[in-house]
């Protein structure tokens, strides 16, 4: 018996091709009735999508991959929910990928991974440069998030961001603003990335406008942006002398202030009343620790949109289209760690 076709669905179902495509496809601009009638007439027939055969027909695959560093941060495993949503939208799936942060993997997935397959890549990088990214982008698409590390006119690829020394510097100046004066700084790597180079310089921005001075003892060095690693910082913060331990810190990530947290916590200091703390993320996790973390908030919708339709337009072009570089909006939301009024979450 011959496999049934995309035909042959759209005549059991009572609708036309194009209907049935989209509901194999996972768009959602498909009324529930219909999906679930050609979502019967697919099992009854037994049918089956044919990748080859549609790459053939298109020259596309409809397949993209998202590659980020660690998908345990919960920044990264927020966003790729967030673009996953976005690609059924436009009739993408995509494929998730963890560089953990290596150059060359980094590299091996912006090429495209299997590109006999993938339509196009959306990249997180954290140490590939952009010499390397450069020739990439100009052969396949390729659409970069996070930090940058080069001026505008230098635009090689594709690029969706926020303004990282501009969300470090409020979040700084809010806690400048509570009259704290020893600011200290958790995130600072001893290799540093575009990351924590642009949080640093937007941090001693905010120090500047208020009038303190920066202090490299309040800015330990860590290995990564997680947990413990924030609590080994905020222990070596707490043994300093009384006159050089901080009253608030920045932390580059809410994985490092949650760790700082718990290393408060284990010296008998109070936040936000002995030590403010804010950080950038905005993950949900950051909703949930005790207390609860002022926190610069990414639109991580409006990044995934952005990146995801700049892919996908990239894609779909048969002609060559210049880079651009698009900023995604942010907030600061104040939460207990600064403010210490303690609030009922909602159930």
């Amino acid at each position: 018996m011959a496999a049934a076709t995309l035909k042959d669905v759209a005549m059991r179902a009572g609708v036309s091709i194009k209907t049935v495509s989209n509901v194999v496809r996972g768009v959602p601009r498909v009324s529930e009735a219909t999906r679930e009638r050609v979502t019967r007439a697919v099992r009854e027939l037994g049918y089956r999508p044919n990748p080859s055969a549609r790459r053939l027909r298109t020259g596309r695959s409809d397949l993209i991959a998202l590659a980020v560093p660690d998908l345990a941060m919960p920044y990264f495993a927020e966003l790729a929910q967030h673009v996953r949503a976005e690609a059924a939208e436009l009739g993408l799936t995509v494929l998730i990928e963890e560089t953990m942060g290596d150059a060359r993997e980094e590299l091996r997935l912006a090429t495209g991974v299997g590109a006999a397959l993938l339509d196009g890549v959306i990249l997180s990088p954290l140490h590939v440069s952009l010499d390397e990214l450069a020739p990439v982008a100009d052969e396949f698409p390729l659409v970069l998030l996070g930090e940058r590390s080069y001026e505008r006119d230098q635009v090689a690829a594709d690029h969706v961001l926020i303004d990282n020394v501009a969300a470090a510097r409020e979040a700084t100046a809010h806690l400048a603003a509570l009259g704290r004066t020893r600011i200290a700084a958790i995130g600072v790597k001893a290799q540093a990335s575009a990351t924590d180079r642009q949080r640093l310089e937007g941090f001693q921005r905010a120090l500047h406008d208020a009038g303190l001075t920066y202090d490299p003892r309040l800015a330990p060095s860590v290995k990564e942006f997680d947990r413990r690693n924030g609590l080994l910082a905020m222990r070596a913060l707490a043994s300093l002398p009384p006159g050089v331990r901080p009253d608030a810190v920045f932390c580059f990530s809410d994985l490092l202030a949650i760790g700082a947290q718990r290393a408060l916590h284990e010296a008998g200091m109070t936040v936000p009343e002995q030590v403010a703390v804010a950080s950038i993320d905005g993950s949900e996790e950051a909703l949930y620790s005790t207390p609860s973390l002022t926190s610069v908030i990414p639109d991580k919708a409006a990044i995934a949109s952005l990146a995801v339709k700049c892919l996908a337009t990239r894609i779909r072009s048969e002609e060559p289209l210049p880079f651009e570089v698009h900023l995604a909006p942010y907030r600061l939301v104040v939460r207990e760690s600064t403010e210490g009024v303690r609030r009922r979450l909602p159930p």
